[in-house]
C-alpha cells in the first residue's frame, strides 16, 4: 500500500495488466483492524470524551468507568462501519460508472483508507497537546471557516476538506483515469461531486453526533 504513495504509475501499470489479484481480503482485514486499533486508542487517550468529564461529578467511579467502556465500544463499532464504507461503497459506485473490475477499485479504496488513517494519526498529537478538534486542524479549511461562520455545520463541512482529501481526489482521478476510457474532465466532475456529498454527510454526522452522544451518556 505505501508503495502507491511514491511510485503510483508503476503500480497502476501492474494493476491494469493483472488478471488475478492476491491478498485482497488480507489487506482489507488489516486495514479494518488498523482502524479499530486507532479509534480504540483515541478513545483510551480520552479524545472526544469531554462530555464524560463534564458529567463525571454526578457519577460514581464505577459508573464513570462503565461510561468510558461503552464509549470505547461505540468508537470501535464506528471505526468498523466507517472503514467498511470507505472500502466497499465508493468501489461499488465507481464500478457502476466505469466498469473497472470491482476488486481493482477496492485496491484504490484501500489506499484511500490508508491515507485517511494516516491523517487521523497525525491529528492525534494536535488534539492531545493543542486541544484542536478534527474540524479545526491546520491541515483543513475548518480553521478558516471557524472565523467566517458561527454555525457548527459549515465549520464541520469545511473541516472535512483537508490537504489529505485533495490528494485522495487527485489519486482517485489518476487511478480511474488510467484504468478506464472516461475523459479526465468528467472524472473530476464525478469524483469531486461525490466528495462534496461525503463531506456534507460527514458534517451532518458530526453535527448529529454531539446530540446523540450527549443524549446517550447525559
Amino acid at each position: 500500500m505505501f508503495k502507491f504513495l511514491f511510485s503510483t504509475e508503476d503500480h497502476l501499470f501492474r494493476i491494469k495488466k493483472a488478471e488475478k489479484l492476491h491478498n485482497l481480503w488480507k489487506m482489507n482485514s488489516l486495514l479494518l483492524l488498523s482502524a479499530v486499533i486507532l479509534y480504540a486508542w483515541m478513545a483510551y487517550l480520552g479524545i472526544g470524551t469531554n462530555f464524560l468529564s463534564n458529567g463525571a461529578v454526578g457519577l460514581t467511579p464505577l459508573e464513570y468507568e462503565q461510561q468510558k467502556f461503552w464509549f470505547l465500544i461505540g468508537r470501535v463499532l464506528y471505526a468498523l462501519l466507517i472503514a467498511a464504507f470507505i472500502l466497499f461503497i465508493p468501489s461499488l459506485i465507481y464500478y457502476a460508472i466505469t466498469g473497472i473490475p470491482y476488486q481493482k477499485l477496492v485496491i484504490l479504496q484501500q489506499v484511500v483508507l490508508l491515507v485517511m488513517l494516516l491523517e487521523r494519526l497525525i491529528w492525534i498529537p494536535l488534539a492531545l497537546f493543542n486541544g484542536l478538534d478534527w474540524y479545526v486542524s491546520p491541515l483543513s479549511l475548518g480553521i478558516i471557516a471557524s472565523y467566517l461562520f458561527d454555525h457548527a455545520y459549515p465549520i464541520y463541512f469545511f473541516g472535512a476538506i483537508s490537504l489529505f482529501q485533495i490528494w485522495i481526489i487527485w489519486f482517485q482521478v489518476t487511478f480511474i483515469g488510467y484504468l478506464s476510457e472516461i475523459k479526465k474532465r468528467w472524472l473530476w466532475v464525478i469524483i469531486v461531486g461525490l466528495h462534496i456529498f461525503y463531506w456534507a454527510l460527514a458534517a451532518l454526522l458530526a453535527f448529529a453526533d454531539q446530540y446523540i452522544i450527549n443524549g446517550w451518556f447525559g
